[in-house]
């Protein structure tokens, strides 16, 4: 018996029944606040974003379209821009790398511990509960290269600390320190996913002889693996949207900000901290070429996007490799 379109079997029986018209609506009305939602916060800004990309725009006359003007101006004639790209992409892997070692290995040690786990957890932990500004203003006080306490305790070793913030070859170095220090966040979710590998697996692996390192080489860290693609991504757009620690940090270190940090020197020490969201802030909002960092937004969301998709890509290959 062929089935007539639409029909729907019903269970124990050879009949077949029609879904009443309009069954849709109810599902969607219960998806309706998701989707006003997406269509309103991201589908219209990502349209309209796309399409000021393609335009002149100061914010206060109507938009004028240039066609690939803008883009083609970002990739050939922004010199600029290609400093902020570069900043931007050091920051990119060196926070990646290091983020993952970093936290992998403070997770590994807080795994360990069994008196006062709570209080050491804490306590890394705090760092990222504090405000990005905050934490970038108390940073800036730590390394400061002339009564900071860094230096100082260098200067008791006999090490001549450097500039720190004020040193273009130290900058994005002292940057990534910072990001370092507030990776408490990514260090707790490791550390998750580290208590929750079965212990079987470990009390197997000694059995046969296999050291701690062997034990985190082939068990540990294989369990963890779609924890450690997580960071991974995570730390990958954190170093592409980085901007507020790059901002404080050039401001603080150049002199000219306030307490509120309201004055703004960008990219001090000579452009070494001037990241492409930086960079993107200062022609939208400083030259109001609205149009111009429209197009500087679309190129970085779709670096944002595949890296992501790659990512995520290679990971379901992997899995699919291991089932098979």
């Amino acid at each position: 018996m062929s089935a007539k379109p639409h029909a729907v079997p019903v269970a124990g029986s050879l009949r077949w029944i029609r879904p009443r018209p309009g069954h849709w609506i109810r599902p969607l009305a219960f998806m309706a606040p998701a989707l006003v939602g997406f269509a309103v916060f991201f589908a219209y800004p990502l349209g309209a974003l796309l399409y000021y990309s393609f335009t002149r725009y100061d914010l206060l006359n109507t938009p004028v379209w240039v066609g690939l003007r803008n883009y083609a101006f970002l990739l050939t004639q922004d010199p600029l821009a290609r400093k902020a790209a570069y900043n931007t992409v050091w920051l990119v892997v060196v926070i990646t790398v290091l983020r993952l070692i970093f936290a992998t290995g403070v997770a590994a040690v807080l795994a360990r511990i069994r008196n006062g786990a709570g209080l050491f957890r804490t306590l890394i932990y705090l760092p990222a509960l504090a405000p990005p500004v905050a934490a970038t203003l108390v940073f800036t006080f730590l390394f400061n290269p002339g009564t900071g306490p860094v230096n100082t305790v260098l200067g008791w070793v006999g090490v001549k600390g450097p500039l720190w913030f004020s040193d273009p070859a130290w900058a994005k170095p002292a940057l990534t320190l910072l990001t370092l220090w507030v990776s408490g966040e990514l260090i707790i979710i490791l550390l998750a996913g580290m208590l929750d590998v079965p212990a079987e697996l470990y009390e197997a692996a000694g059995l046969d002889g296999a050291g701690s390192i062997r034990r985190f080489w082939h068990i540990t860290l294989p369990s963890i693996a779609p924890v450690l693609f997580f960071g991974v991504i995570n730390s990958i757009i954190l170093g592409l949207q980085y901007f507020t620690q790059a901002v404080v940090a050039a401001s603080v270190a150049s002199g000219s900000a306030d307490i509120a940090g309201s004055q703004r020197v960008i990219g001090y020490p000579d452009n070494s901290t001037l990241t492409f969201p930086v960079w993107l802030y200062q022609q939208g909002f400083h030259y109001y070429n609205m149009g111009y960092a429209s197009a500087m937004s679309i190129a970085l969301f779709v670096v944002s996007t595949v890296f992501t998709v790659v990512f995520v890509y290679r990971l379901r290959r992997g899995s699919h490799a291991e089932e098979a």
